[in-house]
């Protein structure tokens, strides 16, 4: 009979984030915004320019009709498109784009939870 020793402790695994930016995304600003528009447009690319004004005036969150992985690509392709690094920018900077510029001219708090799509206020003050 034949048996496999597995020593662990030679076995070195690397971690599935070394490397890797974790944590919250930045909003996009609004000169990159209209960088991105402007580019966009420029290269005659309708579905993504329609997709990019979606992501940012809806807070979009993709569902069956596009992956999570097909909008990170397109996300990633926008921000590189004007010079910024993707790995900083992500999925979710788009969705705390447009919450982060009604901030700014509102200076209301109380108003962005209900932007985000969140329906208890008491779990997000708490």
């Amino acid at each position: 009979m034949l048996y496999l020793t597995h020593n662990l402790k030679t076995e070195t695994r690397t971690p599935w984030n070394k490397g890797k930016l974790i944590g919250q995304r930045p909003p996009l600003k609004l000169q990159e915004i209209w960088s991105i528009r402007i580019r966009l447009e420029l290269a005659g690319k309708a579905r993504d320019l329609a997709l990019f004004n979606l992501a940012i005036d809806s807070k979009l969150r993709p569902s069956y009709h596009l992956s999570t992985r097909q909008y990170s690509r397109l996300v990633k392709l926008w921000v590189s498109m004007i010079g910024l690094e993707p790995a900083i920018y992500g999925t979710h900077s788009l969705r705390r784009t447009k919450v982060t510029l009604i901030y700014k001219r509102t200076k209301n708090i109380r108003a962005v939870p209900l932007l985000l799509g969140h329906t208890s206020l008491s779990a997000i003050w708490a």
